[in-house]
């Protein structure tokens, strides 16, 4: 079944240039990702009894491999449904003639943008079922390889700056992270690179025996090097110009999966260095650098003009939470915030793709009475606002109170309080933003001489509805199997349940 999850994929993307007529090619698009979605169901149904190893154990599963995912293949499907009625509007909106000259679809089919987003998948996919970290580290190169031509979309100039700019610092960073694997072989006993077994239960069994000064160095080249593809600062970015630049439903994969996906490399040097008894290095580099995230994400949000971007920093934001709450040993509030931020974040981004649609401008200030526009899309964007900034029914706010009492029941008080201001300024910046967007008359647009935009179809509308609706559903209860599965992270990350 894990080997069908990545070759699933892979092959519709092989085959999507063979398939000249467009609905056959959204047709797979869903049918492959309700396929994922259904294999990646039957493993986590099964999980209390483990997939079998493949590959002499370089693909199974752990706990916080299973919990990413699970994310992974929801939000893909979310995704695909979504680009089913963004690409019929992209290809036949007459608003939108002229500026559809100068789109990805007159020099490049649309069977090469859907075939890259297959085997993006494939790719993700790969990272959260390895455990030879040589071939994570793989994987997560070819997440950069598959993702660059879906940011590239739009072929305007400024896609084009983006994307160098995720190729070329994704790609130095991801050269650092494999200096990080070349140190923990040769942190291995007798320090010999072809003894050396980078399969991580392995690296855990022997643990104990690694050269501390060798660990030490892998951990700081796997930060840096996967910080900078999970958009940690300041090593960030490439991410504000990427989110912005790439098609909604591609900024919903970017910011709620493929950093979740970084993220795990990292996480997998901190478990290495919990078994060599070096917890206390990795935790002071995890929270480190989580309270710059925030604070950098803080400062970059309050003023900012797009809202697209507002969405990246907000990534940035949640992104130096995760690393928080893994430094301060709070690994149920982690995994809990992971689920919740890339739901959040998917129908944020869906739903900023609609206002994008029907406003034809991301800049904030031109964007006014979209709950009078465009109602439902409105009541969702403040919905996913509510619940991005921590209000309470929405699951974020729970996930990140565990967080906070996680930094509280380990005495660190200054954290706490550092962790609740940056919040509270995060708050207030993007009321500020965003809910003038919502208010006011929809007047004085610099698109007046467009014809009125056509309605938005349901497949635009449901992919957002339903992530709210699951995010608003973890705040009211979670259910047993995921609470199962987040105790079961939080005794591989911290040796203690549920906080």
């Amino acid at each position: 079944m894990l080997l069908a999850l990545i070759l699933v994929p892979t092959l519709a993307g092989f085959a999507m240039p063979l398939l000249r007529a467009a609905p056959w090619r959204r047709v797979l698009l869903v049918g492959t990702a309700l396929a994922h979605v259904t294999m990646t169901g039957i493993v986590a149904f099964r999980w209390p009894d483990r997939p079998d190893p493949l590959l002499d154990a370089w693909l199974t599963l752990d706990a916080i491999g299973m919990l990413f995912l699970c994310i992974t293949s929801v939000l893909f499907l979310a995704a695909a449904v979504y680009a089913v009625g963004y690409l019929d509007r992209e290809s036949h909106d007459d608003a939108k003639k002229e500026f559809r000259e100068n789109t990805w679809f007159v020099n490049q089919p649309e069977a090469l943008f859907l075939g890259c987003l297959m085997l993006f998948l494939a790719a993700m996919t790969a990272v959260t079922v390895s455990q030879h970290l040589g071939l994570m580290w793989v994987a997560v190169e070819a997440t950069t390889l598959f993702s660059a031509p879906l940011i590239y979309f739009h072929k305007h100039h400024r896609s084009l700056e983006a994307t160098w700019k995720y190729v070329l610092i994704c790609s130095v960073g991801i050269a650092l992270a494999l200096l990080g694997n070349f140190a923990l072989a040769a942190a291995l006993p007798r320090g010999g690179v072809g003894d050396a077994s980078l399969v991580l239960p392995e690296i855990l069994q022997k643990a104990r025996s690694l050269n501390p000064m060798w660990v030490k160095t892998a951990m700081l080249f796997l930060i840096v090097g996967y910080g900078t593809k999970m958009g940690l600062a300041p090593m960030h970015t490439w991410l504000p110009d990427a989110h912005s630049e790439a098609p909604s439903m591609v900024s919903a994969l970017l910011s709620g999966a493929l950093l979740n996906c970084a993220f795990l490399g990292i996480l997998r040097g901190h478990q290495i260095c919990m078994g060599a008894d070096l917890a206390e290095f990795s935790r002071d580099l995890l929270v480190g650098f989580g309270l710059v995230s925030l604070t950098v994400a803080a400062v970059f949000i309050v003023g900012q003009t797009d809202f697209k971007r507002l969405l990246a920093y907000s990534s940035v934001e949640h992104m130096g939470i995760l690393a928080l709450a893994a430094g301060l040993g709070g690994a149920y509030g982690m995994g809990l915030h992971a689920v919740n931020h890339s739901l959040t974040k998917g129908c944020l981004f869906l739903i900023a793709g609609n206002v994008l649609s029907v406003y034809q401008t991301k800049t904030i200030a031109n964007v006014r009475g979209v709950l009078r526009r465009i109602p439902l899309s409105g009541a969702l964007w403040l919905a996913g606002f509510l619940a991005i900034t921590g209000s309470p029914p929405f699951g974020v706010f729970f996930s990140e109170f565990s967080i906070l009492r996680t930094a509280m029941d380990a005495r660190r008080g200054w954290i706490a309080a550092a962790f609740l201001g940056l919040l509270a300024i995060i708050f207030l910046g993007m009321s500020w933003l965003v809910l003038p967007m919502l208010q006011g008359r929809d007047d004085a647009k610099p698109t007046d001489q467009l014809q009125p935009p056509r309605p938005l179809s349901w497949w635009m509308l449901a992919p957002p509805a339903a992530l709210i609706a699951l995010v608003l559903a973890l705040g009211l209860t979670i259910p047993p199997p995921l609470q199962s599965l987040l105790q079961e992270i939080a005794q591989e990350l911290t040796g203690k349940g549920a906080v």
